[in-house]
């Protein structure tokens, strides 16, 4: 499908902050929610979830991080934007070194400014694969209060197992809020994925304990016939009966309850 296709029913504009712009596409009505879409880009799946979060009740921020929004899923496609994120372009931090990525910045800018606009208790904030971990580093943004955790894939390599990207003051400032302001941040992976290594998930539910909600899914219960190991909670393996539309249908509940008025 063509950008034209998925995203005709989305409003575009462009949002700058710092060195940085993105085009950012709306919809909806109701507390904002900010979707990071995952490798490739801005895919037609990651819409279709986006749609079904805006007829839930919620304005829907997508920024398009990079890739060419609405663009279809491919083999080819994902490699090269990888190579992109990882080797090429400096916004994004993929390796272990104790640090959030720099576009992080821009996507708190864009939390202060939607939250006035939309109302609510505050912004909903979900990062997919190798945005996943974007959504715990935006906490430092009082604004964010709803943090999901979607297949979070950074950093990598087998030095980054037990960590995420995101600094020590960062994790420190979440677990604080959650402790403080009675908040709660969600996780969701694939039981084997190879980018999601066990001892991550151990690390994040034993870092925030019952603040956590984590689930692990097996891999059985993923979209069969999609040719790729399960791994795409909410977009390509998300199969529409079981424990993969239990927990799409957990993090628009969750956002129910952390920014409703």
């Amino acid at each position: 499908m063509a950008d034209k296709d998925v995203l005709a029913s989305w409003d575009r504009f462009d949002f700058t902050d710092g060195p940085w712009t993105r085009p950012v596409f709306r919809k909806g009505t109701g507390p904002a929610v900010i979707i990071m879409h995952e490798i490739p880009g801005l895919h037609p799946q990651v819409v279709d979830y986006g749609d079904q979060v805006a007829a839930a009740g919620f304005t829907v921020f997508m920024p398009s991080l990079f890739g060419t929004p609405g663009k279809a899923l491919s083999t080819g496609y994902a490699v090269q934007q990888m190579f992109l994120n990882v080797c090429i372009r400096r916004e994004f931090n993929a390796w272990a070194n104790h640090r959030s990525s720099p576009i992080v910045d821009w996507l708190r800018a864009l939390a202060r400014k939607v939250h006035p606009e939309c109302g609510g208790k505050g912004v909903g904030a979900l990062g997919m694969c190798f945005t996943g971990g974007f959504a715990l580093a935006m906490m430092t943004e009082p604004s964010v209060v709803a943090p999901v955790l979607s297949q979070p894939s950074l950093p990598l390599g087998k030095k980054g197992k037990d960590r995420i990207d995101a600094s020590p003051a960062e994790i420190s400032c979440a677990k604080a809020r959650l402790e403080a302001e009675d908040l709660s941040m969600i996780g969701l992976a694939f039981n084997g994925d190879g980018f999601v290594p066990a001892e991550r998930m151990d690390m994040l539910e034993k870092t925030f304990g019952k603040r956590f909600e984590s689930h692990r899914l097996d891999p059985k219960d993923a979209r069969p016939g999609t040719g790729m190991q399960p791994h795409s909670v909410l977009t390509v393996h998300l199969n529409n009966a079981g424990p993969t539309r239990e927990a799409a249908d957990r993090t628009i509940e969750f956002f129910h309850q952390r920014l409703d008025g």
